[in-house]
């Protein structure tokens, strides 16, 4: 692994490919998966706990 900065023509390349997933079938069903589990008030919880321990941190 190269431990170089991207260069921008490899930056763009993967941006492109993430927003060519993101817009796939099969990456329309995760955000619409991840959107459901963040709705839960489990999941919320541990994100606040998880914010909470982040922020005593700085």
């Amino acid at each position: 692994m190269r431990n170089e900065i991207l260069e921008e023509p490899e930056m763009s390349a993967l941006i492109r490919r993430v927003t060519d997933f993101l817009r796939s079938p099969r990456g329309r069903q995760l955000v619409e998966r991840g959107r459901q589990e963040v709705g839960k008030p489990s999941n919320q919880r541990k994100l606040r706990e998880i914010k909470a321990r982040l922020g005593k941190r700085r």
